[in-house]
């Protein structure tokens, strides 16, 4: 009887399937890890390892190391914050539903990353600190929040066998843009170091300053060429 109905009241026989598909809440969770859906949840409880969440009146946990890209010191403080996550494992058998927000934060810094390295032109001068020290060169954290790596040939203009010979870990350092692809931004601070002793090897432009007579001689051949 209730199938009658419910069929008068549909268009199709798939709105009536989904209609009892949806039903059992475990069948719109597992639809949400198909597709991916992005839900917006409050945090309501923390546990050993992790945060809970309620989906469609499911208890979902949300391991630690999926909270954050980073390290988490006190989970307390997730405690009723509102979070993105997607179902990454729905075992209704088990009674298991698994969230994460990684892949949702990991997507939005790889926009902001793209945003930032875009607004970089190749030839600038920019700040920024040595954060590590390789056998091939140095990785710079610069002032836009940027990586970038000053390969070993172009830390100095005097040949060097390592880049602790000049830099250490958190000096300041002025770098140009030589280069970006892929990602990864190419940077010099031999270039700069050329540019400038170019700048004080050209000599300054000699400025003649003529004699007084030589301005009188000047001014009296401006006025012959009047008629009083």
């Amino acid at each position: 009887m209730e199938k009658e109905v419910l069929l008068e009241n549909t268009e199709t026989m798939a709105d009536y399937e989904a209609h009892f598909d949806d039903a059992n809440p475990w069948n719109i969770v597992k639809r949400y890890l198909e597709e991916g859906t992005v839900l917006h949840l409050t945090i309501e409880g923390i546990v050993n390892g992790g945060a809970i969440a309620m989906v469609e009146g499911i208890r979902g946990f949300i391991p630690a190391s999926r909270l954050s890209l980073s390290y988490i010191d006190d989970l307390e403080s997730y405690l009723l914050k509102e979070v993105d996550v997607k179902v990454i494992e729905a075992d209704q058998a088990g009674g298991r539903l698994v969230l994460s927000a990684r892949e949702i934060l990991k997507e939005e810094e790889k926009k902001a990353k793209e945003a930032l390295l875009a607004s970089v032109e190749i030839g600038s001068t920019l700040k920024g600190n040595v954060e590590s020290l390789q056998s091939y060169g140095a990785f710079v954290r610069l002032e836009n929040g940027l990586s970038g790596l000053v390969h070993i040939s172009q830390i100095s203009n005097q040949r060097i066998k390592s880049a602790n010979q000049v830099l250490k870990v958190g000096d300041e350092v002025n770098v140009k843009v030589i280069g970006i692809k892929d990602g990864k931004i190419s940077l010099s601070i031999k270039a700069l170091l050329i540019e400038a002793e170019k700048a004080e090897e050209e000599p300054e432009e000699a400025v003649e300053i003529p004699e007084a007579e030589a301005i009188g001689t000047s001014l009296g051949d401006l006025f012959k060429k009047f008629k009083l």
